[in-house]
């Protein structure tokens, strides 16, 4: 009993101090009403008008409000072959309580602001790649099976959607941030692919698991917290703080 008293009192005051880290190093919230909270491009998309080729980019950015502190909410944008316009999929929540389904489509910039929160480009595909990964797509968000039901802690949210698409479409190679909560849900088993498609997770309802493939490496999820260390690109990834990169970065030369 000591022993569980000790290791509760260590992981609270680890996050604690996580959480405090994040707040002195800037982490991107905004305290704006949400009616008035920026929802500009950042110019990192392409103009579609501009561009035949298909082409699928997944992005991320801090979630509104407090919860900004905690993780991210993320989302998937689609432009088919010649079409003039991209498609952006994402799940909110107060759709749902509103008496609407989680999942919705709009044509708005994919690169927009979440309320304030800048983007981060986390996955792009262009081309005859991208062109055979949309009907596979397409068919997952119609028939996703979360799309009457959304919680924020510990799921299904916004990145229990975007890992559910990163399963199906195992070529987009998906790592998403340690800050994506939610992405680890599991509602029906305790085994799956991870969204990278680059190996295996067993999780019980995104509480508790652990992850190991090549594109994320080895994660650790305690409370729907994700604690690991990325052996591909020499980071280690916490909570709220989200990936620390070990390895220095490359000169422009290398």
């Amino acid at each position: 009993m000591r022993w569980i008293l000790i290791w509760s009192a260590g992981f609270v005051l680890l996050n604690l101090g996580l959480g405090l880290i994040a707040l002195l190093s800037g982490v991107q919230t905004t305290s704006a009403h949400w009616s008035t909270a920026s929802r500009a491009p950042l110019g990192i998309a392409p103009d579609p008008r501009n561009e035949r080729q298909a082409i699928i980019q997944v992005y991320a950015a801090r979630a509104f409000s407090w919860r900004g502190y905690f993780g991210i909410h993320s989302w998937i944008s689609i432009k088919e072959p010649e079409a003039a316009h991209f498609t952006t999929y994402e799940v909110t929540g107060w759709r749902v309580r509103h008496g609407g389904k989680a999942v919705s489509s709009s044509r708005r910039a994919p690169d927009s602001r979440w309320f304030g929160a800048e983007p981060r480009l986390i996955a792009e595909f262009r081309g005859q790649e991208a062109e055979a990964a949309i009907p596979k797509l397409l068919e997952a968000i119609r028939h996703y099976r979360h799309d009457d039901e959304y919680t924020v802690w510990p799921g299904p949210n916004s990145n229990t959607f975007i890992a559910h698409l990163g399963r199906v479409a195992p070529e987009l190679r998906l790592d998403l941030p340690p800050t994506a909560v939610g992405k680890d849900f599991l509602k029906t088993g305790l085994w799956a692919k991870a969204p990278s498609g680059t190996g295996y997770q067993l999780s019980l309802l995104g509480l508790l698991g652990v992850l190991v493939a090549w594109e994320e490496g080895i994660e650790i999820n305690l409370l729907g917290l994700t604690y690991g260390v990325d052996t591909k690109d020499l980071s280690i990834k916490l909570p709220m703080v989200g990936r620390v990169e070990l390895s220095p970065p490359r000169s422009p030369e290398a």
